[in-house]
């Protein structure tokens, strides 16, 4: 242990007198770290302790006067080796025990204008004298992005910035520090490196906008909230360089006071000071800001300006105020909805706003309510209207005051001694009124059947107009049956034809008549109607009902009965009295009247026919009245049942006119419709009967080629020489010939000529020839190994021929024998049987 404390004070020495020569080279600072690590190594032993502090003092009194506080923290430290420990053994020996590396953070100050690298920091361990040690830096600003910002002396362990550093871009580097041999081995365990980036003041402050839109009603109290403004610095807040205060350069306009609004300098709100805000005087003001930063130092700190322009927002703190003290008008008597003057105000809030847009009231001068003030929306004025007619002879002029207010009512605290009125005077014109009838409509009660020219009654009119002299004129304006008069003068109406209260102008006994009465100039008419009740009396004559009735050509038990009709009232009207007339004589022959005006026949029978009975009808009026009624009888022939039965009944019945025409034409297409099929059916035949002309063999006059029997031969058998079916006569006895070839082969000639035959060929001969063609079509070589039959002609059913049915084989010109045919199979054998002649 004293060997140990030996060397630390030879160490200790050698410290003393490296540290008086840093001193004379200026270099103190750094060694003074270089001493802070060694010196651990004197705290082991106690016995050098008090020199250690000494020794400490001594380098703090030599810094302090050499280069004073602030060259202590510019420099930056030199690690030389890890931190140690000591853990004494049982047996008394000391063991030291290596510890992480434990490095505090490295400030670098933002864009340094020093020479680049710039030292920031030496790293070195405490193995690099036993070994050849490689040190190296990883992380971002390292060797990742952003790379090569930081770098390090792989031998020396100096740690160096290679450029300015933005804290506004990356505020903080995080480092790890390696130490590994040549072999790339690690000799120590990875350190952080924490390098912070020291912020200057190199950023202004910015504006979130340009220019700062607020409002604030008008009249507001000092302390009123108008809005805020607000800017930022990207210097950090934490220091004085982000801290920004907020400042009012300017106001414009600067009344009623330059001082209007103050700011908050830390926050931005701006807020109201003075009172005097209107914005009839003024609507809007314009403030510049200042944010400065450093705390609003105005000699470090940076500025910028922003505008800020604040809207005077409208309050009705003005009422309405009529233009004069007094309006007048004019109107019409009678006249409604017309305008009778234009109340004009003034308000000096903001127009087309509720408080601005006046509200119209009547207050006196109109109980009945003959007048209205409707608010012309864009001109605010007061329209002044006549709602219910007015009467000049009831009152001439009209007194009304008038009183004006806002949509809304006027802001707190604004009180007026008395709400504005006006007197408005209305004059009433008179003109000329329209006469008037009185009654209207006047009523009388008349028995109808008045003589022309009677007075019926006296309708006048009254002309409203007391104030004017006038003269009243009548005429008739409507009397549908132009049966009255009236005179223009003095208004008596009097007939000028009979009045009838049958007439169809006479509705429920009453009929109306207009008349107009007319004054002044110019002219004003007014009309009147006379309803004029028309009572009955008996003046018409009754008539027979129905004018037509049927009756049978034979009499029958039941007779037909008959009535009258009569315009008149029932008073004037039934029961009647009916009468036969004794001219002509043949009536009361032919016909009985009972006295319960059933009509009969007197005689047996009468023919049929229409017959006019003249019938005596008698009403039951007061003064009674006849008539001569003829009743018209149709006498026809009647079924079983007592009914007509003549086409006129049957037309009768409901077949009319059209009906009977569209029967008619029915029927005729109908007709048409048969005729066209008759004609079709019969174009059918005769092409049904050419048909017949072509294929029928009993009618064709040519020859008919028919096929018996297709059992084969091909395309070979398919073409047939016709040639060989002509006249026997002509042609050799092909039998005699040698090298004879079958007639049903293909022909050598390429057209086939088929010679005339004669008209009636003799049966012998066909048959004959048809045996020569078997003869040969049995000796030909050339022939398939099955049968083919023969195609002949056809002679039609009056051929002389003869029947082919009888030709076999063995009626050729030579008898052959067939039976070998069937030993080939048993279709030859069938071949064998047909050509020999067998029975099947």
């Amino acid at each position: 242990m004293c060997e140990e404390a030996t060397s630390r004070l030879n160490n200790c020495h050698v410290c003393v007198g490296v540290f008086l020569l840093c001193c004379a080279f200026e270099s103190t600072p750094f060694l003074f770290f270089y001493l802070t690590v060694e010196v651990r190594r004197l705290m082991s032993c106690s016995i050098f302790f008090t020199g250690y502090v000494l020794l400490h003092v001594a380098c703090l009194l030599c810094l302090q006067v050499k280069h004073g506080d602030a060259t202590l923290t510019q420099h930056l430290p030199e690690i030389l080796f890890p931190w140690r420990s000591m853990i004494v053994k049982g047996d008394g020996t000391v063991r030291r025990v290596k510890r992480d590396w434990v490095i505090p953070p490295i400030n670098v100050p933002e864009n340094s204008r020093g020479q680049f690298p710039e030292d920031l920091v030496r790293i070195r361990s405490d193995r690099d004298k036993n070994w050849m040690l490689r040190y190296s830096v990883t992380g971002p600003g390292a060797d990742q992005p952003p790379t090569g910002i930081f770098i390090i002396n792989p031998i020396s362990g100096q740690l160096s910035v290679t450029k300015p550093l933005d804290r506004e871009h990356i505020s903080n580097f995080h480092l790890r520090a390696h130490a590994v041999d040549l072999n790339g081995n690690q000799v120590e365990n990875p350190i952080d490196i924490v390098i912070n980036v020291i912020d200057q003041n190199d950023n202004r402050p910015e504006f979130t906008h340009t220019v700062f839109n607020g409002s604030v009603p008008e009249g507001s109290k000092p302390g009123s909230f108008v809005m805020t403004v607000t800017a930022v610095d990207k210097d950090d807040p934490k220091t004085a360089n982000g801290m920004l205060r907020y400042k009012i350069l300017s106001q414009n306009p600067q009344s009623p006071s330059s001082n209007m609004f103050t700011i908050n300098n830390k926050t931005g709100d701006i807020i109201t000071v003075a009172a005097g805000l209107d914005r009839e005087v003024f609507t809007q003001y314009t403030l510049i800001v200042q944010a400065t930063d450093m705390e609003g130092n105005p000699t470090y700190g940076l500025s910028n300006t922003a505008t800020t322009v604040i809207r005077i927002t409208d309050v009705n703190d003005n009422p309405p105020e009529f233009t004069t003290d007094t309006f007048s008008g004019d109107v019409d008597e009678n006249r409604v909805n017309v305008i009778v003057a234009n109340l004009t105000v003034t308000d000096k809030d903001q127009p087309h706003t509720q408080a601005w847009s006046a509200v119209y009231r009547i207050v006196a001068g109109d109980p009945t309510g003959r007048f209205s003030i409707p608010t012309d929306p864009t001109t605010n004025e007061g329209l002044l209207t006549v709602v219910k007619p007015i009467n000049y002879e009831e009152k001439r002029s009209f007194m009304l005051m008038v009183e004006a207010q806002n949509e809304v009512p006027l802001a707190r605290g604004i009180h007026l001694p008395r709400q504005p009125t006006v007197t408005v005077s209305v004059r009433i014109l008179d003109v000329n009124e329209s006469p008037e009838f009185s009654p209207n409509p006047k009523s009388i009660k008349l028995e109808e059947g008045l003589p022309a020219g009677s007075l019926l009654t006296t309708f006048t009119a009254q002309d409203p107009d007391r104030f004017m002299s006038q003269n009243v004129r009548y005429s008739k304006m409507y009397d549908p049956a132009n049966w009255l008069q009236i005179d223009p003068f003095n208004g008596r109406i009097s007939t000028i034809a009979i009045l009838d209260r049958e007439s169809p102008y006479v509705k429920n006994n009453q009929y109306n008549v207009t008349f107009m009465a007319t004054d002044g100039d110019p002219a004003a008419n007014g009309t009147g109607t006379l309803q004029i009740y028309l009572m009955d009396i008996n003046d018409n004559a009754p008539h027979v009902f129905p004018p037509e009735v049927e009756m049978c050509e034979k009499p029958g038990p039941n007779a037909i009965n008959i009535t009258a009709s009569d315009p008149d009232l029932s008073t004037n009207a039934g029961p009647f009295a009916f009468d036969l007339v004794g001219r002509p004589l043949d009536v009361r022959r032919n016909w009985t009247l009972s006295e319960y005006a059933q009509l009969r026949l007197q005689i047996s029978s009468l023919s049929s026919g229409i017959y006019e009975v003249p019938i005596m009808i008698t009403d039951s009026g007061n003064l009674p009245m006849s008539n001569t009624s003829h009743l018209r009888v149709k006498v026809c022939q009647c079924d079983h049942h007592g009914d007509c039965v003549d086409m006129e009944r049957i037309i009768a019945a409901g077949l009319g006119t059209g009906a009977i025409i569209a029967i008619l034409i029915g029927i005729i297409i109908l007709l048409v419709l048969v005729l066209l099929f008759v004609m079709w059916m019969k174009r059918r035949d005769k092409e049904r009967q050419a048909k017949q002309l072509l294929i029928d063999p009993e009618d064709d006059v040519r020859d008919n080629i028919l096929k018996y029997d297709e059992e084969g031969g091909g395309e070979e058998d398919q073409d047939y020489d016709l040639s060989q079916l002509q006249q026997p006569d002509t042609l050799e006895s092909e039998c005699m010939k040698v090298g004879i070839r079958r007639l049903d082969e293909r022909p050598l000639h390429h057209k086939h000529q088929y010679p005339l035959r004669s008209a009636a060929p003799h049966p012998g001969d066909i048959g004959e020839f048809i045996h020569e063609g078997l003869k040969a079509a049995d000796n030909d070589p050339t022939a398939p190994p099955y049968d083919s039959l023969l195609v002949f002609d056809y002679e039609g059913s009056s051929s002389t021929a003869g029947s082919l049915s009888t030709l076999h084989s063995s009626s050729s010109c030579e008898d052959q024998e067939y039976d070998y045919l069937g030993d080939w199979g048993p279709r030859f054998r069938k071949l064998a049987d047909l050509f020999g002649g067998g029975d099947d």
